[in-house]
């Protein structure tokens, strides 16, 4: 089977397997790391679901439990549009909280249904508290592609892309947002939604598994292919057959064997 391993044909497929393996374990660590990442995430909305409130501050983690305290300033509400909460469509509403130092941070106060009217007409959004007050919540990253835009005198947005919005606000903002917990609002909180960390790991363990098993196709091909060839060559004489011929070349049995005797 060497003599068939070393061929160029032969060689020529185990390289291929050898690159095709190495793409494979390349995306099964890709993978992996999505599961590791996916897994934080998970840890820290678990560890926030009991954990005391910390004061906010800028570069807090994601999904970390915060309080912050400030007054609403609802003149500058800004409504995301298309939000999905209990399977239902409607908006998220984000009322800017200003700080004693002049700068803002965003509050999701929550989910409301769209207008009975249809989605028209500018939803009914129960009012902001008033005077100082103190939000907890969890801290949420900015999201892209927000498409801020005025909408019969409302901010409106596809998605909560803080950047944005900010430079449509006349005061600072802080680059993380906050979901208000349910103590801290009126309107329909929004769930917290875990990752699916273990599709990660499944598609790692996936990856690895194929990349072992190109190298086993590759040897059991080899090993059938030789074993083809062995059965379709012809076999090699041997030393008894050798004599039979020369006995056949030299006039038959009688030649070199004597006659068998008759019994008396």
């Amino acid at each position: 089977m060497l003599r068939l391993f070393f061929t160029r044909r032969w060689l020529g497929l185990l390289c291929l397997t050898a690159v095709a393996a190495s793409v494979m374990v390349l995306l099964g660590r890709w993978q992996w790391g999505r599961y590791e990442l996916r897994s934080d995430i998970n840890s820290r909305i678990s560890a926030g679901a009991t954990a005391a409130p910390v004061e906010y501050t800028v570069g807090v983690k994601e999904w970390t439990r915060v309080s912050v305290t400030g007054e609403f300033d609802p003149n500058l509400e800004i409504l995301v549009r298309n939000r999905t909460v209990e399977g239902k469509n409607g908006y998220e509403v984000l009322t800017p909280l200003l700080l004693e130092d002049g700068t803002a941070v965003l509050v999701d106060r929550g989910w409301v249904p769209p207008h009975p009217s249809g989605l028209v007409h500018k939803p009914a959004v129960p009012a902001a508290p008033g005077g100082t007050v103190t939000v907890i919540g969890r801290v949420r990253a900015t999201e892209s592609d927000p498409k801020v835009e005025l909408r019969d005198g409302q901010w409106q947005a596809r998605r909560v892309g803080v950047p944005e919005i900010a430079s449509k606000l006349p005061y600072r903002v802080a680059p993380a947002y906050v979901t208000a917990d349910d103590q801290s609002t009126d309107l329909v909180p929004i769930p917290v939604s875990r990752e699916n960390d273990w599709l990660n790991l499944g598609y790692a363990v996936q990856w690895w598994i194929f990349a072992a098993g190109s190298f086993f196709a590759y040897f059991w091909l080899l090993r059938r292919e030789h074993r083809t060839l062995f059965a379709a060559a012809p076999a090699a004489p041997t030393p008894l057959d050798d004599l039979d011929l020369e006995v056949e070349a030299a006039g038959g049995p009688s030649a070199t064997r004597p006659a068998p005797q008759r019994p008396a």
